[in-house]
């Protein structure tokens, strides 16, 4: 039986919602080691006999993506993306069962708000489409990946690679609102992730005036980088300025204004490990340190990069290592995916939707490289990666609602 839009079958089948949920968080997908193959299997064997088009596609055989494509009036595309593989669980630590129980309102499991729970909506959302009557206005294709939660290369990656996701806008089922509050995720932060060595002179610890301390050495670097750079205001891009100003407004009731200011407005400098020496009696002859630096889209991550290199080389002793860095992407907040986005949410919550910047970066920023416009929306709370994470039916349903009206918004823009 066939349905007269997508919205309105979605609303009818809350049920078939949870059910969902529940089968997806069944299928321990932990990442490490990141199997995907029951889940993709099961995927398949919903949508058997719905008449729609998949492949399966994979480089790692444990860790296969699906592709699922609906065709649509329109030579646009409009892609929906969520990962199967979730962050790790101890069992013990958890009071509920971390492959799924519902109790009331709320589901828990691991991957229940990140992000099974999306995924079971883009799945309800997907069965929608295919039942509604008539065909939807664009092109659909769902794009659901292994391997984002190790930033691993079997998953988007691989598709990129590939040439198998080609799409004219994405949205990714990320968790991006909590505590009543609704926002899209427009942008995140470019990283700049270093190892710096340091090199010493070893010597007894009773006699340490003999010897020189790599441990000191390069504790005195980060202490160097941080007074140079972590309080030196950030040289940002005027077109992600209004961004920032939405980002340090929905951060601000749970930080405090000043803090996410400081976040956005300032690099952000964390140091992660630091090893070094051999015993407590002994001036340690080496020593190394991995540090985290983040900075706001619109900032130039090669241009602050020289800058450290220059930095570090002052410093006696320690060497910039290993090097790892990326540049901030955004969404402008008024581009058509945006506004579609944020107004469809804004019309199922009747909530106000900030459009803001991720404080990291993951899988949006891969497709805005591969020229992609993407943006992140799920309805979710702050229990991602955490001791029994849980979403709620109420949540489930705002997802699934938003993804079943969104593709008609967005073909009602302009094309960029």
């Amino acid at each position: 039986m066939t349905h007269s839009d997508p919205a309105t079958y979605v609303a009818e089948n809350r049920s078939e919602l949870v059910r969902t949920t529940l089968d997806t968080l069944a299928v321990d997908t932990s990442n490490p080691p990141g199997n995907t193959r029951a889940l993709v299997e099961s995927i398949e064997s919903e949508l058997d006999g719905l008449g729609v088009e998949t492949e399966r596609f994979a480089v790692d055989p444990a860790k296969p993506n699906l592709l699922v494509r609906i065709p649509g009036n329109s030579d646009r595309t409009f892609c929906f993306n969520g990962h199967l593989d979730t962050v790790p669980f101890d069992a013990e630590t958890w009071e509920y069962d971390p492959l799924g129980e519902r109790v009331d309102d709320r589901i828990y499991g691991r991957g229940a708000t990140d992000m099974k729970g999306p995924l079971a909506a883009m799945l309800l959302a997907l069965r929608a489409f295919v039942e509604a009557d008539g065909d939807p206005p664009v092109d659909l294709l769902f794009a659901f990946v292994s391997d984002e939660e190790v930033g691993g290369d079997a998953g988007l990656p691989a598709l990129l690679a590939a040439d198998r996701l080609d799409a004219d806008a994405c949205v990714i089922g990320e968790p991006t609102c909590s505590a009543g509050r609704y926002s899209v995720v427009v942008a995140d932060r470019g990283s700049i992730w270093l190892t710096l060595e340091a090199t010493g002179e070893a010597a007894h610890g009773s006699r340490p005036v003999l010897g020189d301390n790599a441990i000191d050495r390069l504790y005195g670097a980060v202490t160097t980088l941080r007074e140079r750079f972590g309080q030196r205001e950030l040289d940002i891009d005027a077109t992600v300025e209004p961004i920032l100003e939405e980002s340090i407004e929905y951060y601000a009731p749970t930080m405090g204004a000043e803090t996410a200011r400081a976040l956005f407005s300032f690099p952000s400098i964390n140091l992660g490990t630091i090893e070094g020496g051999e015993a407590i009696n002994s001036v340690p002859q080496s020593a190394t340190a991995e540090i985290d630096i983040r900075l706001t889209a619109g900032v130039q991550t090669p241009d602050v990069l020289s800058e450290i290199r220059e930095c570090v080389a002052t410093c006696d002793g320690v060497t910039v290592a290993e090097v790892s860095w990326s540049v901030g992407t955004a969404e402008p907040p008024d581009s058509p995916l945006v506004d579609a986005v944020a107004s469809t949410a804004e019309t199922v919550t009747g909530q106000r939707v900030y459009r803001r910047s991720a404080t990291g970066g993951g899988d949006a920023k891969k497709l805005r490289n591969a020229g992609v416009p993407t943006v992140e929306f799920a309805a979710g709370n702050d229990t991602v990666h955490a001791v029994d994470e849980y979403t709620t039916v109420d949540a489930l349903a705002t997802n699934a609602a938003v993804y079943a009206r969104l593709p008609a918004v967005w073909a009602d823009t302009e094309e960029p």
